[in-house]
């Protein structure tokens, strides 16, 4: 049977956002590309930074995140350059001088973050108890071997 999935544009339903919405096939990509990156170990957490505290230096940067590489943040940095989300001003000085900061696109998508980082730390004992519950039912002998 031939599923339609692909044809049809999802819909959030009105409890998930603000107002109901139609999502393009564009938007969702986006999205899901977004949560992959900012689902690795320093992108969200470069963002904070630069949205606490503003523009900074790289090494002030990288100061400010401990275990961090140099490749790491540098790397970082330019996927969220590329993104349009965090700015590279040089400034022709000797030394040189670059400092980031981000955009104003990325000052919203920080603030839409914000929200993750409210969410996990409201339900973080709520999950890791629904974790420990759940491993502790994948433990126990099954009664019934059917897949759920």
């Amino acid at each position: 049977m031939k599923s339609d999935t692909a044809e049809r544009t999802p819909q959030l339903s009105p409890a998930a956002c603000a107002q109901p919405c139609v999502i393009s096939k564009e938007a969702e990509d986006l999205v899901r590309n977004l949560l992959v990156r900012f689902g690795d170990k320093w992108s969200m957490r470069v963002m904070d930074e630069l949205y606490e505290r503003g523009a900074l230096r790289f090494t002030r940067l990288r100061e400010c995140l401990p275990g961090v590489s140099q490749k790491m943040l540098t790397q970082t940095l330019r996927q969220l350059e590329r993104d349009g989300v965090v700015a590279r001003r040089v400034y022709a000085e000797v030394p040189p001088r670059v400092d980031y900061e981000l955009t104003p696109i990325g000052i919203d998508l920080a603030e839409a973050l914000c929200g993750v980082w409210e969410w996990a730390m409201k339900y973080e004992q709520t999950v890791a108890g629904a974790r420990q519950a759940y491993d502790g039912q994948m433990k126990a002998p099954a009664k019934d071997s059917s897949p759920v």
